[in-house]
C-alpha cells in the first residue's frame, strides 16, 4: 500500500507540473491585447504603460525566464507571501487573500451539495433496485429523468422564487459567514446546495439502481442465497458494497466537475466564490486571477481524485495490486 501511495503522489506532482505549464502558456503566452496590461496601470492606456507593466510582472523576459519567474512565485512565494498568487489587475491588491476567501465559499457549496446528492441519490437508487417495476421505482426514475433534464439556472431561480420570495422560509440570495450563526448560514446556503445537488442526485440514483441490480445478479449472490443467507445480509454485506465501488470512483470525478455548476449557482445566488470571481475576472481581463483560479481548481481536483483512489484501493485491494504490477 505504501508503494502505491508514493506512486500516486508522484503522478499527482507530474500532473500539477503539466497543468502549471499549460496555464502559463494559455494565459500569458497566447498574446493578449496590450490593453489588458494597461488596465494594471490605472487607465494609462499607452504603449509605454503596457511595456512598464510587462516589465514589472516579469513578462518582458524570454519564454524560459518568464516561466521560471512564474513557477518561482508559485513555489517560493512572492512579495505577498506563499503561495505566490501575485496581483489582481481588477482590484489592484494581492490575490492570495481573495482566492483564499473565495475558495472557502466554493468549498462550502461543493461539500454541502455533495452531502445532499449522496443522501438523496443513493437511497433512491437502492430502493429502486430492490423494488424494480414498482411505484417506488417509477417515482425514483421519474425524479432521475426530471433532475437530469432540468437546467440548473431554472431550478435555482424557481427555488429562490418559491422558498424565499413567496414562502419566506429560506434565506435570500447572498452569503452569510458561518460565524454569524449556523442557522442563518444554513438558511442562505440550503437553496444553493439543493440547486447544485439535484442533477447529481438524479444521476446517482440511476447509476446506483443499475449497479445494484447488476450486483444482485452475480453468481456469488445466487450462491449465497442457495446457502440460506438472509437477504438483508446479502444486500448489505455483498451486493451493496460491490455496487458502490464504481460510484465511489465517479464521486471523485464529479466533485471536480462541480466547479462548472458552481459558476452558475454562485451567480444566481450572489455567492462570493471562485465561480463568480472567474466571471468578473473574465470581464475585467484579470489574467493573474484567472490563472490562479484555474490552478487552484485543477490542484483541488487532482488531490480529490487522489483521495478517492486511495479509498478505492483500501476498499478493493485488487486495485493497488494491479497498478503496482
Amino acid at each position: 500500500m505504501g508503494r502505491y501511495v508514493i506512486r500516486r503522489l508522484l503522478s499527482i506532482l507530474v500532473v500539477i507540473a503539466i497543468l502549471t505549464f499549460l496555464t502559463f502558456v494559455i494565459y500569458f503566452e497566447l498574446p493578449p491585447n496590450n490593453s489588458i496590461y494597461e488596465v494594471f496601470t490605472h487607465g494609462q492606456r499607452t504603449a509605454r504603460a503596457s511595456a512598464l507593466t510587462r516589465q514589472y510582472l516579469g513578462l518582458n523576459l524570454p519564454f524560459p525566464g518568464r516561466y521560471l519567474v512564474y513557477v518561482r512565485h508559485l513555489v517560493l512565494g512572492d512579495r505577498y507571501g506563499w503561495p505566490g498568487f501575485w496581483y489582481s489587475f481588477q482590484t489592484r491588491s494581492a490575490l492570495k487573500p481573495i482566492i483564499a476567501s473565495r475558495a472557502v465559499v466554493t468549498a462550502q457549496l461543493a461539500i454541502g451539495a455533495a452531502i445532499i446528492w449522496l443522501a438523496v441519490g443513493l437511497p433512491l437508487g437502492i430502493v429502486s433496485a430492490l423494488r424494480p417495476r414498482t411505484r417506488a421505482d417509477r417515482i425514483s426514475m421519474g425524479f432521475a429523468v426530471l433532475g437530469v433534464s432540468t437546467p440548473v439556472f431554472f431550478v435555482g431561480s424557481m427555488l429562490l422564487y418559491v422558498f424565499w420570495f413567496k414562502l419566506g422560509i429560506a434565506g435570500s440570495a447572498g452569503y452569510v459567514p458561518i460565524g454569524q450563526g449556523v442557522d442563518t448560514w444554513i438558511s442562505h446556503m440550503i437553496l444553493p446546495w439543493i440547486t447544485l445537488a439535484i442533477p447529481y442526485a438524479a444521476f446517482y440514483s440511476r447509476m446506483a439502481r443499475g449497479s445494484l441490480i447488476e450486483s444482485l445478479g452475480e453468481d456469488y449472490i445466487r450462491t449465497a442465497r442457495a446457502k440460506g443467507v438472509a437477504e438483508s445480509r446479502i444486500v448489505a454485506r455483498h451486493a451493496l458494497r460491490a455496487s458502490l465501488i464504481p460510484l465511489l470512483m465517479m464521486f471523485g470525478m464529479d466533485l471536480g466537475s462541480l466547479f462548472g455548476g458552481a459558476i452558475i449557482v454562485e451567480t444566481i445566488f450572489n455567492l462570493p466564490g471562485l465561480g463568480s470571481l472567474a466571471v468578473t475576472s473574465i470581464q475585467h481581463d484579470d489574467l493573474y486571477a484567472l490563472a490562479d483560479i484555474t490552478l487552484v481548481v485543477c490542484v483541488a481536483i487532482a488531490f480529490m481524485n487522489l483521495a478517492v483512489d486511495l479509498v478505492h484501493a483500501a476498499v478493493d485491494p485488487r486495485v493497488r495490486y494491479a497498478r503496482m504490477g
